[in-house]
Parts: C-alpha cells; sequence; structure tokens
C-alpha cells in the first residue's frame, strides 16, 4: 500500500477503528444474537444480513490497520507561495481555456467529483510545491499532456469534513 498519509488522516483511521471494535462490534452482535433467537438460520435473512454486516466491519478494521501500519506520513513542508497539502489551487489549463479549483489531499481522501485531488495524481504530481504564476506540464498515464498555469494558493488546514475513502 505504502499511502502518503498526513497524521491527521492517521489519527481519523485510528478514530473509525476505535469505533467499529467498540461501538459497532456491539451493535452488531446484538442484531446477530437476536436473528438467531428466531430460530431456523438457514432461511433467515436478518442473520445472514448480521453475519456480513460483522464480516464487512472486521475487514473494514483490518484494512484500516494495514494502511497506518504501512503508511508513509507527509509533513506539509510548504512556505504561504507554495501549493502545499489541503490547500485550494486555482489553475488555468492551457488545452481547455477553462479555470478549475482543486484542494490537494492525501491519497485516502481523494475524491474527484468534489475536485480533491490527490498528490498523487497527475495534475497533483505537476502542481505540488510549486508557486503562484507557474507553469506546470501535466503528464498523462498514455504520455500526452498539457499545461497549467497556477492563478491562486489559498493555505486551508481544515480537513474535517473530508471522508476517509472507502476500499
Amino acid at each position: 500500500m505504502y499511502d502518503k498519509l498526513t497524521q491527521s488522516d492517521i489519527d481519523k483511521m485510528k478514530a473509525e477503528i476505535e469505533y467499529r471494535e467498540v461501538t459497532l462490534r456491539a451493535e452488531i452482535l446484538t442484531d446477530l444474537k437476536e436473528a438467531k433467537a428466531q430460530g431456523d438460520l438457514s432461511e433467515n435473512f436478518e442473520y445472514h444480513a448480521a453475519k456480513r454486516a460483522r464480516n464487512q466491519n472486521d475487514g473494514r478494521i483490518r484494512y484500516l490497520k494495514n494502511m497506518i501500519k504501512t503508511a508513509t506520513i507527509v509533513e506539509d513542508a510548504t512556505n504561504d507561495m507554495q501549493v502545499g497539502m489541503n490547500n485550494t489551487v486555482v489553475v488555468f489549463s492551457e488545452k481547455t481555456q477553462k479555470e478549475m479549483t482543486y484542494r490537494i489531499v492525501t491519497t485516502v481522501r481523494a475524491n474527484p467529483l468534489k475536485r480533491l485531488i490527490s498528490i498523487d495524481s497527475p495534475v497533483g504530481k505537476a502542481i505540488y510545491k510549486k508557486k503562484v504564476g507557474d507553469r506546470c506540464f501535466v503528464e498523462t498515464e498514455n504520455g500526452d499532456g498539457f499545461y497549467v498555469v497556477i492563478r491562486t494558493v489559498e493555505k486551508t488546514t481544515d480537513d474535517s469534513e473530508d471522508q476517509i475513502s472507502q476500499y
């Protein structure tokens, strides 16, 4: 895995693990016991649903623990003029002649539909640690690419609304 994560990402994952191990497991166990008490387990939908929920919860816990164990911690060592973690950036695409607004995040919080792009994405790699006014080449998977110009960089430090993505 070796995802690049911030300390905030790690803290969110630990909080989710604690919630899943303590609260959610207890709820699922209660559901499982209630479903078992209904009798015939072969045709008991509630029992099978509770087992599936338990397996999904346990799988998510394993996934998060593995992410934490194998993560590379990213420290944002950029100044106010550079594109850094959690910054909102407006770039102008020379190819499309349009401005686009992105927020630079780690891989586990990336969500292109919400304009949250990873520092490992093509655009993220191109603009990370660059300054306002810089012209950056965004290389695509097939070797082609396009140029963007960084118009503005807004320091954003609050990532509380960002969700850790599901696997």
